[in-house]
């Protein structure tokens, strides 16, 4: 664990696991809340939470992006894979392997 956040791309692929967890709390669980059980807190609540921690993964990324060196397409395909539900836990295995 303690390896994770000593690199920029371990903090990447820690804030890739949260914003997928979240964006899957807020589609499985928070979305079927308000619109069968009537109640919208649960969106409002996670909503922000998953708000927050996209912007910072995708400020990371950039990080990432600028300490590799690598073409733009790096912050493209982040963006595009943390819109997908469990697109953060795919590309997690890439990072893992650009990591090492």
């Amino acid at each position: 664990m303690r390896s994770l956040i000593d690199s920029s791309i371990g903090r990447l692929r820690l804030n890739g696991f949260a914003v997928g967890i979240s964006l899957l709390v807020l589609i499985f669980i928070a979305i079927p809340i308000q619109y069968f059980g009537g109640n919208p807190y649960p969106v409002k609540m996670i909503g922000w939470i998953h708000s927050i921690l996209f912007i910072h993964f995708l400020y990371q990324a950039y990080i990432v992006k600028e300490e590799q060196d690598w073409p733009i397409s790096f912050v493209l395909n982040s963006l595009l894979v943390s819109l997908l539900p469990f697109g953060t836990f795919i590309f997690d295995r890439w990072l893992k392997k650009q990591s090492t």
